[in-house]
């Protein structure tokens, strides 16, 4: 949970695995009372939209959406890889005009994830997808980003830093890439700091037309309709 106030950043991070439910609220509360804030004083909610784990984007969607309709606050949706490349930013500051490549682990040996600028995070590259490592870089290749040096059986290094726990996949770690955040996570502060340009720029929404972005909605329901279809 994080509160952004005219450029300052409160937040508190807990790495808590099928504790959520529990603890948010209680976070919620916290940060805005270490703020000197309430909930009604607030212009706008910002939420992780995805892509990421299902359970994990459905819950704290749940979570905003409710806070925003008990305090008529507008939301504001962010990709989970964008964070995560302002984050890796954050994390290191020597790490200015690189490209940042942040993977997710999205299981079935596929893997989220997108390509950003370390100077604008907050606009993507290439788009947020789902693929498998394979498909990560026959993508990169076809868009220019990756010379044959590159590729797993070169010698050069990849032109890009490397970020989240995606990357444990060997193919793509055999990119070689210029430097990897191993601690990669996705950080409320991050989602804050990208949010406020987008509530200036009048990208948000109302709670009830707030939706997770799975990237896999469409072979979600192709595998329901086939178990319909038995």
């Amino acid at each position: 949970m994080a509160l952004y106030q005219d450029g300052a950043v409160t937040e508190q991070f807990v790495r808590a695995d099928r504790d959520h439910t529990r603890r948010l609220l209680p976070m919620v509360e916290a940060v805005l009372a270490e703020g000197g804030s309430r909930l009604g004083d607030v212009d706008a909610l910002a939420v992780s939209q995805g892509p990421g784990s299902f359970t994990g984007l459905r819950i704290a969607i749940s979570c905003v959406q409710g806070l925003a309709f008990a305090a008529d606050k507008p939301v504001v949706p962010v990709s989970s890889l964008a964070a995560m490349a302002a984050g890796a930013v954050r994390a290191n500051p020597d790490w200015q005009g690189v490209t940042v490549l942040p993977a997710l682990d999205a299981r079935m040996q596929e893997v989220y994830w997108g390509l950003y600028s370390s100077e604008r995070p907050g606009e993507p590259l290439l788009p947020d997808a789902v693929s498998s490592p394979e498909q990560v870089i026959s993508t990169l290749e076809a868009a220019g980003y990756l010379s044959p040096d590159c590729l797993p059986a070169g010698e050069g290094q990849c032109p890009f830093i490397a970020a989240g726990p995606g990357w444990q996949y060997p193919q793509l770690a055999a990119l070689s890439p210029q430097g990897c955040w191993d601690d990669a996570a996705i950080h409320a502060q991050d989602i804050a700091v990208l949010a406020v340009e987008r509530w200036q720029n009048g990208e948000f929404l109302a709670a009830q037309d707030l939706e997770p972005t799975y990237l896999r909605n469409e072979i979600t329901w192709k595998k329901r309709q086939r178990i319909r279809d038995r």
